[in-house]
């Protein structure tokens, strides 16, 4: 199918920008993998290990067993803006603790715009119609507290994909695909950690996170045999608050991330249940190591808990030169008043030769936020649950 197969490789230029082209092939969906939220995003698309706010649905949304109240949120940034095309995507989030459940229910909507195409004929360039083309996700999760340090969270989520609205002439497939996920991920965050040799206790201080997202079936446009897997992924995530005072607190994140996808001997693309566990091993570990993509963020926070808070925030994101060479700066800054939050980030390639006209580069988010119901340490750190 013509247009679907044109529409695909707009597709996989932008996945050339988001994490899913690897050695062994390529993945559908790439939206899926782009770091949804400005906090996050302003600190190296790091969130695994801090996941303290709604979006930790995406990062990781174990970190939700650890969080009261209500939040919902809305980000919007207009994506790969150097290319000059209609890119954008939109984000909302929402979640909700629930007492008598005893967990935290969430949920998001993901919206990515690929924009307006020409419908042309077979044999002739005049314009039979015109079409919208567009990816989305809706997702819903719960997590809950296994014991005071330990949590755990469960992802669904309903993926659609519509490159094309209509086969053309004697094409085969439509163009568009729909297929399902889900996400399996852990969060500590110890109370009470006294390190050793040095006596000291970091408890509350410490969290660590772990988040496999994407499990899901092949999606395919045209037929089966040309399905390709969804971005399955792994990450795992740290986050340590440096300074923990009434006034002024200041945390750093460190993630790791790997996708898990892998190949048979025919070079066809291994379904999920195997991937998770061959894409470890089918490479020497030195190679291995080089297909984990490493993101590391700060984030100053100055204000009263509650009341007024200022946020600055810094990161970098590094990716192997072999497996996307993908480096980055991340900016950002937020302002919460009350039960609202503004925040925004962006991102810089600039500051690398080579990479001034890289297409990430000037990349803006912007995230609205309101949050009820909530302790003093949401939102500020790592809330300590309930």
């Amino acid at each position: 199918m013509k247009i679907v197969l044109r529409l695909l490789m707009v597709s996989i230029m932008f996945a050339a920008f988001g994490k899913v082209v690897y050695a062994q092939g390529e993945a559908a969906v790439p939206f899926l993998e782009l770091a949804p939220d400005s906090r996050a995003g302003a600190m190296g698309e790091s969130g695994a290990g801090l996941a303290d706010n709604s979006a930790a649905i995406f990062w990781n949304p174990a970190g939700l067993a650890f969080q009261d109240g209500a939040d919902v949120s809305i980000t919007h940034s207009n994506w790969l803006p150097t290319f000059h095309l209609d890119l954008f995507y939109e984000y909302l989030t929402y979640k909700q603790y629930i007492e008598e459940i005893g967990g935290t229910v969430s949920a998001s909507i993901t919206y990515m715009n690929f924009g307006t195409f020409a419908r042309t004929g077979p044999d002739s360039p005049d314009i039979i119609a015109t079409f919208h083309s567009f990816d989305a996700a809706m997702t819903l999760g719960y997590a809950t507290k296994v014991s005071q340090d330990w949590g755990l969270g469960f992802n669904f989520r309903l993926i659609h994909s519509q490159l094309s609205d209509q086969p053309t002439a004697g094409e085969q497939g439509s163009g568009v695909a729909t297929t399902v996920s889900f996400d399996v991920a852990a969060m500590w965050r110890p109370l009470k950690l006294v390190l050793p040799l040095i006596n000291e206790d970091i408890g509350g201080l410490l969290s660590v996170g772990v988040n496999i997202s994407n499990l899901g079936p092949k999606i395919y446009y045209i037929d089966q045999s040309q399905a390709d897997p969804i971005p399955t992924d792994f990450r795992l995530g740290f986050a340590y608050k440096v300074i923990d005072s009434d006034f002024n607190n200041l945390t750093y994140t460190l993630d790791f991330s790997k996708l898990l996808i892998s190949t048979d001997s025919s070079g066809n693309s291994k379904p999920f249940y195997q991937a998770v566990f061959t894409s470890w091993g089918d490479a020497p570990l030195g190679e291995e190591l080089k297909r984990f993509d490493t993101s590391m963020g700060l984030e100053y926070l100055y204000g009263t808990p509650g009341d007024f808070v200022f946020a600055l925030r810094a990161g970098f994101f590094y990716e192997d030169p072999n497996h996307g060479n993908r480096k980055f700066v991340t900016f950002g800054a937020g302002l919460k008043y009350d039960i609202y939050n503004f925040d925004f980030s962006y991102i810089t390639t600039s500051v690398f030769n080579g990479f001034e006209n890289n297409p990430l580069n000037n990349t803006l988010r912007f995230t609205i936020s309101i949050g009820w119901g909530q302790t003093a340490k949401t939102n500020q750190g790592f809330p300590r649950g309930v």
